[in-house]
């Protein structure tokens, strides 16, 4: 190739001196170890994209999973606290009724009502030592 004209074809010898691409990779790696290891690293890197794909369809359908778990808790949740919200009417409609014979229908109801605030004034000095506690914790100063 060196003597030969630019557009002429090699001659034979020339062509015999020049390696081949596949020689070129076998002089690289002996007994071909550099095919099989890129064809390690090939079904090595095709093995982490199935298995990503794979875990990311995993975890869609168990967000999926969870977000109707959530919807479903949440809606029965609602629904608890609305028939324990009844649950407490009916309580106090019928301590007034209970209640109205023993003293007038307005003791009755002075007494329930009075009962439920109480109820609630402890609830919230409850709420407020609970609020006070995580201000505390999480806040700059010192401990409760």
């Amino acid at each position: 190739m060196h003597e030969s004209e630019p557009g002429a074809p090699p001659t034979p010898q020339e062509h015999a001196a020049e390696p081949g691409p596949d020689a070129l990779g076998e002089a690289a790696a002996p007994d071909g170890e550099a095919g099989g290891l890129r064809a390690d690293l090939a079904a090595l890197v095709d093995d982490a994209r199935t298995y990503a794909e794979a875990e990311i369809a995993f975890q869609k359908t168990r967000a999926a999973l969870a977000g109707k778990a959530v919807g479903r808790a949440l809606v029965a949740l609602v629904l608890a606290l609305l028939l324990l919200n009844l649950a407490l009417i009916a309580l106090a409609v019928g301590a007034v009724i209970a209640l109205a014979p023993l003293v007038t229908i307005w003791g009755a109801i002075a007494i329930v009502v009075g009962v439920l605030l109480l109820g609630v004034g402890a609830l919230l000095f409850a709420a407020l030592r609970d609020g006070r506690l995580l201000a505390a914790l999480f806040g700059p100063g010192e401990t409760p």
